[in-house]
């Protein structure tokens, strides 16, 4: 059984988060206060963690790094450290020590090693990406953590996205219940003409990261790998995925009907919701096919 419920990236146990202003992202008449442009999700313990990253040639430094630490940490993470108003690509070896840098502030923050710590940015292309702003955005973030900081979080990821996407659900097993939740931007224009999107999910079942890493992948191509807005891919699209373990439920299938589930009902809402907020959007189109022999074929 799945309910919806409040709280996003939140809602599991075991996850704090914040979001607030650093000046990446300017003001202007519109908008005369100052944007939100940093987030921060951190877990209470170490927690498994999977990902998966963009298909573009072409890589933002935030990605590479994020890839390195998955792989050298085994899929363990503490932190999720996010920008927004400025995407760290097509910046050389400096976006890289920028992206690193990132990673081993929050590391400092949220007292882990570095490669426990993953990295994304959304934004303008090709523009450098201040680490200073950064670094005292993390320091600010750290101290407003809060399991009530999903709301702020979710709009501090925004770019041109014409209104926040979150969700979250609890998903009842005979073992007991645990929660699924998640917060998403994209998917707009961004210069030079692509479409970027960044999705962060977060559950307190207790999944090791193999399985975690396969559950994730089924379900992304059932959903964010299922829309479109400009047919465009981006330099930065990824979707991050932690799992606390702080509920005590055990999933050990990557096939468990009770993740899958709870996974799909969050990032459908969330996949859709992009679209929906695509820039210049004023429909949204969904086709249903029935009758294909495989999932590839339809």
């Amino acid at each position: 059984v799945i309910r919806d419920t409040e709280g996003g990236v939140t809602a599991p146990a075991g996850f704090g988060a914040a979001g607030l202003a650093c000046g990446i992202k300017r003001r202007t008449p519109a908008q005369p206060s100052a944007p939100l442009d940093l987030a921060l999700i951190v877990t209470d313990a170490p927690a498994a963690a999977a990902a998966v990253f963009t298909t573009n040639k072409a890589v933002a430094a935030p990605v590479v790094v994020s890839r390195e630490h998955l792989s050298r940490s085994g899929g363990v993470a503490r932190a999720v450290v996010v920008n927004s108003g400025c995407a760290n690509a097509c910046t050389g070896e400096a976006g890289l020590a920028v992206a690193h840098g990132m990673a081993a502030r929050a590391a400092e923050a949220a007292g882990c090693p570095a490669d426990q710590v993953l990295v994304s940015s959304t934004g303008v292309i090709g523009v450098p990406l201040s680490l200073e702003k950064v670094t005292q955005g993390i320091a600010a973030a750290t101290r407003a953590l809060s399991r009530t900081g999903n709301d702020t979080a979710m709009r501090a990821i925004m770019t041109t996205d014409p209104f926040p996407k979150s969700k979250a659900v609890s998903v009842q097993t005979a073992a007991g219940s645990f929660a699924v939740g998640g917060i998403a931007k994209g998917s707009g224009m961004i210069e030079p003409r692509m479409a970027t999107m960044l999705g962060f999910l977060t559950t307190d079942a207790r999944v090791a990261p193999d399985v975690l890493q396969r559950a994730l992948r089924r379900v992304a191509d059932e959903t964010f790998n299922a829309i479109t807005v400009d047919g465009e891919c981006s330099t930065n699209d990824c979707v991050i995925l932690l799992a606390s373990g702080a509920s005590g439920i055990d999933i050990t299938r990557d096939d468990d009907p009770a993740l899958i589930a709870g996974l799909r009902a969050v990032s459908a809402h969330l996949a859709r919701e992009i679209v929906r907020g695509g820039e210049g959007a004023t429909k949204l189109v969904t086709v249903q096919i029935t009758g294909a022999p495989t999932s590839g074929d339809a």
